[in-house]
């Protein structure tokens, strides 16, 4: 597994006042005053039951949404990007249970973690690249912590190239594309479009794509 380096951060989860990014940090503190029973920190990765070990599958999303993740506390979860993601994670065995859009709903991931590039809600959803960097001190120890990962499916181009940049590899070497697959070191790198409403309301990105990102996964999972 890909070493962390020692300038990192020993966690891989920040604390809920992490001052590393101050206009985040501005941010979540202005919408804990607006909104004080949300969830308005730093979202911390999502896990299976089983714990870090059983995790074979990384999927890296963008970052939380305003009203999704950054209200609920849990990826994906509480806006139409977890519809489709964990429709189709239950659809490959990656999940059970009955998403119901809350943290409480009693869903379980199976094998699978799913974390963002970006743990705090970005103002209007767009982290700029000091943000992105910084919490990579993050991204590069919660990938090191699963010592039995075998793939990373990355969401959109720029969890994909913080990701590659966590496994210590080149940008360039690594470029961004739906349905890609690349061997990064010992792991094997899946690309997708974002599962976003705007990506399936342009039909960027359609359910029929998705589902086929997953289903080489599935099989290269064995």
């Amino acid at each position: 597994m890909t070493a962390v380096p020692a300038a990192v951060a020993a966690s891989p989860e920040p604390d809920r006042n992490c001052p590393l990014c101050p206009r985040l940090h501005d941010f979540l503190a202005e919408w804990r005053r607006l909104e004080p029973h949300w969830f308005n920190a730093p979202v911390p990765a999502f896990l299976p039951p089983e714990g870090e070990d059983a995790v074979r599958l990384l999927i890296v999303g963008l970052a939380p949404g305003l009203r999704g993740a950054n209200r609920t506390g849990r990826p994906f979860t509480g806006d139409y990007a977890g519809d489709l993601l964990y429709s189709t994670l239950t659809r490959f065995g990656m999940a059970r249970g009955e998403f119901k859009a809350r943290p409480d709903d009693g869903l379980e991931l199976i094998g699978t973690a799913i974390v963002n590039a970006v743990r705090c809600v970005p103002p209007q959803n767009k982290p700029v690249g000091a943000e992105i960097s910084t919490c990579r001190t993050f991204l590069i120890p919660t990938i090191a912590r699963f010592r039995n990962l075998r793939a990373v499916l990355t969401l959109g181009s720029i969890a994909h190239q913080s990701t590659v940049r966590a496994l210590g590899q080149r940008v360039a070497a690594y470029p961004f594309k739906h349905g890609g697959r690349q061997e990064a070191g010992p792991l094997t790198l899946f690309s997708s479009y974002h599962c976003s409403r705007y990506n399936t309301n342009t039909g960027v990105l359609t359910q029929e794509m998705f589902v086929g990102v997953f289903r080489e996964i599935a099989e290269f999972l064995g």
